[in-house]
């Protein structure tokens, strides 16, 4: 069975202070890419209760949420942790088909 994969990605801040949210919700033959573009992430490491020391005016805030069927994962990140296997689930999400939703 393959399971449902979805992942939102919103970023805030910046010069203007925008947030933007980008969404993909991949074909079930997808999935199993998606899957693994996931699992790579820290999670743990990444949890959204924890403090986040400030980095600097203007820097971009990263929240990741994750659905994968009934199992849910979230992620905050500061702009400088958006690297490695974070960089490259949030390069996904964003190119999927150039869609943004929730501008502001």
């Amino acid at each position: 069975m393959v399971l449902a994969v979805a992942i939102t990605v919103t970023r805030t801040g910046g010069i203007a202070g925008l947030k933007r949210t980008w969404r993909a919700q991949p074909e079930s033959s997808d999935a199993p890419h998606w899957i693994a573009l996931i699992d790579e992430c820290p999670w743990d490491a990444a949890d959204p209760t924890r403090p986040i020391a400030p980095t600097g005016a203007d820097r971009y805030m990263w929240h990741v949420d994750a659905r994968l069927g009934d199992d849910e994962r979230e992620a905050a990140l500061a702009d400088p942790e958006v690297q490695g296997p974070w960089r490259e689930l949030i390069d996904a999400v964003r190119s999927v088909n150039g869609r943004r939703v929730g501008t502001s």
